[in-house]
């Protein structure tokens, strides 16, 4: 049993070569990643051309319709009190959570840490989100209301 031991001991040894060659490999694999993702192959918004689609019917004033952007994100229309209609996406800039509008305040928030945000252009208006909502594109057409595209 203790000779079984030792063999595999022996076996599991990793020597200095190993290492700096294990150490080699994962920084170059991670500099290659970086790179790739710096050169734009990885691209998170594709912007462009988006097939026009119905969203909803109607949109009372103060209320709100969700629906998925182009590439399969929650966003959400928006009909303000003044009759304005916008269009944001639902995902907070912060940590992804989920941004939800509030019509008894008339704002968006996210409720994962706070943070708050202007119905009219997207801003923060509290908390840690480093950056605006970004806009969805929604009109209003004659048979509804459709999502366009992103701003």
């Amino acid at each position: 049993m203790a000779s079984s031991f030792e063999r595999i001991r022996d076996d599991a040894r990793v020597t200095r070569r190993d290492y700096l060659r294990i150490l080699a490999t994962v920084s170059g694999g991670l500099l290659a990643g970086s790179l790739a993702v710096a050169a734009g192959f990885f691209p998170r918004n594709r912007r462009g051309p988006v097939t026009p689609r119905r969203i909803a019917t109607s949109i009372t004033p103060g209320s709100a319709v969700a629906f998925k952007d182009a590439e399969g994100e929650p966003a959400m229309a928006i009909r303000l009190q003044t009759g304005e209609l916008v269009g944001y996406s639902a995902v907070c800039t912060h940590l992804s959570c989920a941004v939800l509008w509030r019509a008894g305040e008339g704002r968006l928030r996210c409720p994962c840490h706070d943070g708050e945000f202007d119905p009219r252009t997207g801003a923060v208006l509290a908390g840690p989100p480093p950056r605006p909502l970004p806009r969805m594109l929604v009109e209003q057409r004659s048979d509804g209301i459709y999502y366009v595209g992103q701003a």
